[in-house]
């Protein structure tokens, strides 16, 4: 492609990138929150979304605390969009506010009042959902088993076929260690280039994440890189034989009652699989509830349970914690035990922060993008919410 034509696309898919709309509509008004002088505290709102409701009290929270702790983050100058708190499958709170808001690789930003009928941007939270998806796709068999290597699926590519390429399983793309040269931002890298910008116009990622230098063995060396989740979205969309869209939607989305979201493209139409996905965070907060649950939603199994136990597991080092299947993993304190966690992170402080021991979930959404120093704030909300939860 031409320089000067290839900038021109750049530029044009800065600006706005291109909505691809499942069932869209248009955000109705937030519902009203209770004030930080109410009584009910950021009580859920009540929408029926099979989302059930539940007093902190009564799920062991201490309810003055946590209470406080939310007027706390109301009266914040934080740009946070909305908090959502669920204890044993039922939501406990959840907070919205205005706040400034800008769509995936948009220049300007924009004053947006969020509620719970509002989509937002998820950003690398996407990657998180694939990986789920990958997991109910290989269960029903419509996906290759992790240990196969990831070249043997792109035969018209066979120039790439590289002994230390072959190496490279499904389970390294899903753990971000392939060993192929890669820099991109992370939660805990600031990069020295952007690779998963080429993306933008790329017909296959595959001959563009495949065709770099190798630099470590697979399996040894974790580098975040949107460029590896884009080749998962590929051998799920060949082996599956449907769009990504169409996978997402009829494997988890439709199972949990989403029906509401957006999957923005890239200049060729194609789902940015890597950040693309818009969501309420209502609905993210079922997909927590889900994963708590082992998979369950309304007494159906979604994601195989062993899979999300392998997903949610420290399955590689990143160097300030821990990485499974597209999944974060660390640690919280309580009363000086170690609490287990997994996160889905994604650009500006969106979170869905699970905690299996106290069988807790929190979700975040925020506009802080391209800002690092975000998520040491999302974090050390959780960990007040989490000195509220009694054990």
């Amino acid at each position: 492609m031409p320089s000067r034509l290839r900038a021109l696309l750049a530029l044009a898919f800065l600006t706005a990138a291109l909505p691809a709309v499942a069932n869209a509509q248009t955000p109705a008004p937030p519902q009203e929150a209770a004030t930080a002088q109410g009584p009910d505290c950021f009580r859920p709102h009540r929408v029926q979304d099979g989302l059930a409701a539940g007093d902190p009290a009564m799920l062991g929270f201490d309810a003055r605390a946590l209470c406080a702790l939310l007027r706390e983050i109301d009266g914040s100058g934080v740009n946070l969009h909305s908090l959502l708190v669920l204890r044993h499958g039922r939501l406990v709170a959840e907070l919205y506010r205005t706040g400034l808001d800008a769509g995936i690789y948009s220049l300007w930003r924009s004053s947006t009042a969020f509620g719970p009928d509002a989509l937002h941007d998820m950003r690398s939270v996407s990657k998180s959902v694939l990986g789920l998806t990958y997991g109910i796709l290989m269960a029903k068999g419509k996906a290759p088993a992790v240990a196969t290597p990831a070249a043997t699926l792109f035969p018209e590519y066979a120039e790439l076929a590289t002994p230390e390429r072959r190496a490279i399983q499904i389970e390294h793309l899903l753990t971000m260690s392939s060993g192929l040269d890669w820099d991109e931002p992370s939660p805990i890298h600031r990069p020295s280039r952007d690779d998963q910008f080429p993306l933008a116009w790329k017909s296959s990622a595959y001959p563009f994440v495949f065709g770099r230098d190798m630099v470590a063995s697979p399996g040894s060396r974790f580098v975040y890189s949107g460029g590896s989740t884009s080749v998962l979205a590929e051998i799920m969309t060949r082996s599956a034989g449907d769009d990504l869209r169409s996978i997402v939607r009829k494997e988890l989305f439709e199972p949990l009652g989403i029906a509401d979201w957006e999957w923005s493209a890239n200049l060729r139409g194609a789902p940015i699989a890597f950040g693309g996905l818009r969501l309420k965070p209502r609905d993210l907060m079922k997909i927590g509830a889900t994963m708590l649950a082992g998979g369950v939603w309304q007494g159906r199994q979604i994601v195989p349970k062993s899979w999300i136990a392998r997903s949610t597991r420290a399955l590689i080092d990143t160097g300030d914690g821990g990485y499974g299947y597209q999944w974060w993993t660390s640690a919280f304190a309580r009363n000086g035990k170690r609490l287990a966690a997994a996160t889905a992170l994604g650009n500006g402080g969106q979170t869905l922060t699970l905690i299996p021991d106290l069988d807790l979930a929190v979700v975040t959404t925020a506009g802080e993008y391209n800002s690092p120093a975000i998520f040491p704030v999302m974090r050390n909300i959780v960990q007040k919410i989490v000195n509220t939860a009694r054990p």
